[in-house]
């Protein structure tokens, strides 16, 4: 059974766990406070362009959504993110424990717009309903869709134009600047947003997201709020040591390409085979609408994801590749398909 769940069921990279285990024996500072982690933030300013910002590290995607959201908002500030946002459908509530609403969008392709935000400030207008403060926004999407840099720009210059704050989720941000239809750059995320993370957990790292705070009013604190909602790590050279070597030549990058490759040869594969899908996703999360008859026989051989229902005979499923994907279990998985399709 091989799995297409997620893009998290690997351990990590070896020259990642090559370098955990020859920095095993040194004495290092705690807390983040450590030479790895030290050479890790400069290494990320070099690579952002900026030297003025501020990044943090921390264990995972919900977590750092988490510790950010609630660290920029007053109490009565509220979220604007679209209905498909991991954080309004996957995180448990976890923003609204904190006491932030979020303000759900409907979309179709899981991306926001500056005229959907323009919407949401339109209808809160006074002190008697929450204020909305921060925009959120992932890319990829939930969905698997990715913003090009003139719809980020937009976002970005109307979000300064009404005083919001714009954040955005890079949990699986290597597959969105590897894309194909990618023109967005590392280093413009450091002008056109206030706070966004590359995320490590889902790109050949063991765990780890590098959040980083490019607004000033953003940054005061912050390790305070890590601290408190703990996730200010005793051993924080763990998260160090692994963007040390995922950024030290482009190991990031090319573990992305790979996650994306093998999206693209189960892409291809599937339309060639007449398959429609259920949005454009040009990168390493597929949402193929195939038979119900078709995904029972690829389930005997295959795990992953039924997305939704499409009609009586019809699914939507969800296949993820990632960085430790093989090649050989993607061409088998077409195989398969192919071989079903005759049955």
């Amino acid at each position: 059974m091989y799995s297409f769940k997620n893009d998290y069921s690997e351990g990590a990279h070896p020259r990642i766990l090559n370098a955990l285990t020859g920095t095993n024996f040194e004495q290092i500072d705690g807390y983040g406070e450590d030479s790895y982690t030290q050479k890790a933030v400069e290494m990320l300013k070099q690579r952002i362009g900026r030297n003025d910002i501020d990044i943090h590290l921390l264990t995972g995607g919900t977590q750092t959504n988490l510790i950010a959201i609630s660290a920029f908002l007053r109490p009565h500030e509220a979220v604007i993110a679209a209905n498909t946002g991991h954080i309004l459908v996957h995180e448990t509530g976890a923003i609204e424990a904190t006491g932030h609403k979020i303000i759900s969008i409907e979309v179709s392709d899981g991306k926001l717009d500056y005229l959907h935000i323009k919407t949401v400030l339109d209808s809160h207008t006074d002190e008697h309903m929450v204020k909305p403060k921060l925009v959120y926004i992932s890319n990829p999407t939930e969905i698997g869709t990715i913003y090009q840099k003139d719809e980020l720009e937009q976002i970005s210059s109307f979000c300064k134009d009404n005083n919001l704050f714009l954040f955005m989720d890079g949990a699986r941000l290597g597959s969105a600047l590897c894309s194909e239809e990618n023109n967005l750059k590392l280093s413009d995320l450091g002008t056109l947003v206030d706070a966004f993370y590359i995320g490590g957990t889902k790109n050949g790292a063991l765990l780890g997201e590098a959040l980083v705070i490019c607004t000033d009013q953003l940054k005061e604190d912050f390790r305070f709020h890590m601290k408190q909602k703990g996730a200010l790590l005793a051993k924080g050279r763990l998260l160090g040591i692994q963007f040390v070597e995922l950024f030290r030549d482009n190991l990031y990058f090319d573990l992305a390409k790979h996650a994306n490759k093998m999206a693209g040869l189960l892409r291809d594969a599937i339309d060639k085979a007449g398959f429609k899908f259920l949005v454009d996703s040009p990168s390493n999360q597929l949402f193929p609408i195939l038979p119900d008859r078709l995904i029972s026989e690829l389930q005997r051989n295959y795990s992953f994801y039924v997305w939704s229902k499409v009609d009586a005979d019809n699914s939507a499923i969800r296949l993820v590749t990632s960085w430790a994907t093989k090649e050989e279990a993607v061409l088998a998985f077409i195989e398969d398909m192919k071989k079903a399709l005759k049955i």
